[in-house]
């Protein structure tokens, strides 16, 4: 699950973790004891996984934002995460797609597609206002993928990089509306 966090956050958790680890801990066990979690954003309880052939190929980590922003104070907040906290201020009260990401391999297979409709179906049973995203200006391959799935650019924020190196210079914030999950039929 940490390798795909990292790919689709393009190196910047690793970076992170890189800054967390202890001794001669490395950044992986960092990022895997994180995923272990029981709580928090980035744990094991929000993730929903794509396999193939029992390996898994792509994952999804997600939850519901609450329907008003929580107080932050951004003055504490690490100034790498000070765009990223005022993007996902924009959509409380959605279904946040943290993660999603599949491994080269198996890209254009309906993977990203497959998550994308469990991402659905979890707002819809949360009784969210949509979906929300947060992507990066450098990855325009999942853009494609988040707009043929009704997303929406809202936003953008610059990138606050610290020593993290990456090709991109914006996020850009995607909400896509909720689509109803049960239709009526028409009484003729």
């Amino acid at each position: 699950m940490a390798e795909l966090v990292n790919m689709a956050g393009d190196g910047m958790p690793f970076y992170l973790w890189s800054k967390s680890a202890q001794g001669d801990e490395s950044p992986w066990a960092v990022g895997e004891a994180r995923a272990r979690r029981e709580s928090g954003g980035f744990s094991y309880r929000n993730t929903v996984v794509r396999e193939h052939n029992g390996a898994v190929v792509a994952a999804l980590i997600g939850y519901p934002l609450p329907f008003e922003p929580e107080p932050v104070d951004y003055e504490e907040l690490p100034p790498m995460f000070v765009p990223l906290q005022r993007l996902e201020d924009r959509v409380s009260g959605t279904w946040y797609v943290n993660v999603l990401a599949t491994y080269p391999d198996f890209r254009g297979r309906g993977a990203g597609a497959a998550l994308l409709g469990i991402a659905d179906r979890l707002a819809a049973e949360t009784k969210r206002k949509g979906l929300s995203l947060i992507v990066s200006d450098a990855n325009p391959g999942a853009q494609r993928l988040y707009e043929r799935h009704g997303f929406e650019e809202l936003a953008t924020e610059p990138m606050v990089k610290d020593a993290w190196e990456t090709e991109g210079s914006q996020w850009v914030l995607m909400k896509k509306p909720q689509v109803p999950t049960t239709f009526r039929r028409s009484r003729r």
